[in-house]
This record gives structure tokens, sequence and C-alpha cells, in this order.
């Protein structure tokens, strides 16, 4: 970017006439001076909220892409931003001149330059190796699921996404080709946790166990219950073959408990709760007819618990201001930035991804910025 600060100017050939532009060209000089102009300060408010608000949607999208593949059988791909550099370069420059003819008057020539380069530089990391395949197929824990909800995320929404069974008590199953009924005990245990979960009376504490071990106690309390939740509490222990006179019950992974007190909860890996929700994207039909797509479980009537609500919809036409929307083939995919319930359910699986990562960061590759 250059700009000419002005062109040339005559000026009477007086002693006033030439300091005034002597002061004109010392302010000029003054002004190109880098020790008057910092970019690094200016700029970093508007470049973390823009940057961040970039990965953010690109993160949507990301995961949006996947999901559509799975229900291709298409190979998901996870790229993550690593590392970002900001590098900006001011150049300025003024020169000035003049001339003393005899006999005529002065002539003084001014000119200025300015230039500004912003270099960004962005590390992107393909997550591939055994440490993603483990944790993308490892069963997320039992305590990560419980202290999702006490964070106050809802537990039907919770259960209904990460859960395979609670005490031998099943939960649906979406897959590429259909759905299975779960048993109804599992949605009115889970709707009792929720309202357990409004009224404040749940809670979950860490307990040391024998040599040394630790153990997770979730305890219900009987008072700040309505006499309706205390029916239902007495119906949750009876479905899951809990001891009834007890408050706390130690949670352990599993698919049946080893006794009345315990809590067994079997949970889903990620790519489980991805090929659940992929099970429920409205795909064209011809794409289904053709091969190109696997039926799902896309049918309302199919689908019970939280995920009932779930609307990843397909157009020929990019959507205008969709909360996400992706590009796969020919068609784009996204969610109404109005439909808060389908919107809930995708913020949840983001965050089960962090939920799940359990391994360690990879050393990120050294970046050198020259100074100059």
């Amino acid at each position: 970017m250059e700009d000419s600060l002005a062109p040339r100017k005559d000026v009477a050939a007086t002693p006033c006439g030439a300091l005034r532009w002597a002061a004109h060209v010392a302010a000029l000089i003054l002004l190109a001076s880098p020790a008057c102009v910092t970019l690094g300060p200016a700029t970093l408010s508007r470049d973390r909220f823009d940057y961040g608000t970039e990965i953010g949607d690109s993160w949507k999208r990301q995961t949006l892409i996947n999901l559509v593949r799975l229900r291709y059988f298409d190979m998901p791909i996870f790229v993550d931003v690593g590392q970002i550099v900001g590098g900006y370069t001011l150049e300025t420059g003024v020169s000035a001149g003049g001339a003393f003819p005899s006999g005529g008057p002065d002539t003084w020539t001014l000119g200025g330059s300015s230039k500004l380069t912003d270099r960004p530089t962005i590390t992107y990391v393909p997550i591939t190796g055994n440490d993603f395949l483990r944790a993308l197929m490892t069963p997320m824990s039992p305590e990560s699921v419980l202290f999702t909800v006490q964070a106050n995320w809802p537990a039907d929404l919770v259960f209904g996404l990460s859960v395979i069974s609670i005490n031998g008590l099943r939960n649906q199953r979406l897959s590429m080709s259909g759905s299975t009924p779960g048993d109804p005990d599992f949605f009115r245990v889970v709707q009792f946790m929720r309202e357990v979960q409004r009224s404040g009376a749940f809670d979950m504490r860490i307990r040391a166990g024998k040599e040394g071990d630790r153990s997770t106690v979730l305890f219900i309390r009987r008072n700040n219950l309505s006499p309706d939740l205390l029916a239902e509490a007495a119906h949750f222990r009876e479905a899951l073959n809990l001891e009834p006179e007890r408050n706390d019950y130690r949670l352990v992974y599993g698919s049946l408990p080893s006794g009345p007190d315990e809590i067994a909860i079997q949970t889903r890996s990620m790519l489980q709760v991805m090929l659940e929700i992929a099970a429920l994207i409205d795909v064209p039909p011809e794409d289904i007819t053709d091969g190109r797509a696997t039926t799902g479980a896309s049918a309302v009537q199919e689908v019970a618990g939280a995920l009932k609500a779930l609307r990843i919809k397909t157009a020929k036409q990019e959507p205008d201001e969709p909360f996400v929307s992706a590009r796969y083939h020919d068609n784009w995919y996204y969610i109404d930035d109005t439909d808060l319930r389908s919107k809930g359910v995708f913020s949840f699986l983001m965050l089960m991804f962090t939920l799940a990562d359990t391994s360690e960061r990879q050393e990120l590759p050294l970046i050198t910025i020259p100074a100059g």
C-alpha cells in the first residue's frame, strides 16, 4: 500500500517561507519514525477475536462434514490448528528536496511512502496415529458422563447420547440401517435424573477405596424432593435393583452391577456417538436409492429421547445464516440457527471430543519468525 503525501509546491523566497517548510519536513520525519507507530497492542484484541471465531467455525464445519462422511461410509478426517503466529511489518519513508535558483522563487519538493505487510504463519496438524484411534474408539468414563451432568448439561441429553445401558437397562441404538428400541425403564430413569438435577438433590464425590484406588460415589439426597420425586426415586431404585435404603451408590463401568450398592454404566465411544448422530442426518432420497448413502434412522417415529429433536438438514443451495453448514459432493448440510435443541446436541457432541481426548499433546514443530 503506497501513497504520496504531497506533490510539488512553490514558496516565495522569504526566510519565513523557508522556515515554515523546514518545520513541515521535520514533522513528517518524526511521523515516519518507527518509534511513533506500534502495531502489536493495536492488533491484539482484533486478531484474538477474529482467529478465535474462525477456529470455532472451522471446528464446527469439520465436525459436521465428518458426520456426513460417515453416513456415506467415507473416511472422517481431522486436522487441528496447532499454532498461529501473526507477523506485521510497517515500512515508512519521507523524502524532501529544495532548489534555490538565483533571481527566482525557492522550490521545495516533499514526498512520502508507507507499506504494511501482514504475514501470519499457521500450523496445521493432522490428527492420526494409534493415540487418536484409541481415543476415538475407547468408551468414555462414567465419571466424565456424570460430572458433565453435574456441570448442568441436561441429563436426558447426556445419557441419551453417551450411554448404552444403566444396570442392564438399554438405551435405544441407532445405526446406518435403522434403529433398535430401548427399554422403557431406561428413559424413565433418565427422566428422573433430569428432575433430580433440576431440584439440586444430585451430587458426586470421589472417595479413596481399598489399596489407594479411587471410586466415584453418586448421592441422591432424600431432602429437597417433592412427594412425586420421592415416588419416582423408589421406582428408580427398583428399576436398577438398588438397595432401597441407601442414598449413595458406587459408580462403575460395565453392563451389570456386582451388587445392590453399584450403578453400572456402559458408555459409548466417540466413534459410536458419531455413528448415532450420522444415522439421523437428512440425505437426498436419490443418494439412498442409488446406494451412495446408507438408509439411516432419520424417521422421527424411530427415534426416542433427546435425539428426537435433532435436525441436520440438506439442501442444494447454501443456506442463509446457519448455525453450521458444510458442503459434501453437490449438497449442503446444515443446522438452522433458530433450532436450539439441535444446536445443543451438536455443541455437546463437540464437548465430548474434549472429554474423550485423554492422550498427551504432541510437541509442535518449532517455528522461527524473522525479526527484520
